[in-house]
């Protein structure tokens, strides 16, 4: 069997404790967000994982993105253009 020796513990910088504590103190999102948890298959965890390592990216970032393009936020509904004609001006006065 093969021996590994541990070394000490490294430091974490801040000492930021708990996992919610890691997750709180980055960076701070526009509005307030929701931790969605989905069940995937493993070969598709693993394709995604080795292309997101491969390409220097974050799962999370790739599938919020993803989501994003597929559910884009809606355009605010534009008002009708009104547009006075001489003769109306013309009535008002």
């Amino acid at each position: 069997m093969k021996k590994v020796a541990f070394g000490p513990k490294r430091s974490n910088g801040g000492n930021l404790g708990t996992a919610d504590d890691w997750v709180t103190a980055r960076e701070r999102p526009m509005e307030p967000v929701k931790r969605l948890t989905i069940d995937i298959p493993e070969s598709l965890h693993r394709r995604v994982k080795t292309a997101c390592a491969i390409e220097d990216l974050v799962m999370a970032d790739v599938v919020r993105e993803m989501l994003d393009q597929r559910f884009p936020e809606p355009k605010p509904k534009s008002l009708p253009l009104v547009v006075e004609t001489e003769a109306q001006k013309h009535d008002e006065a």
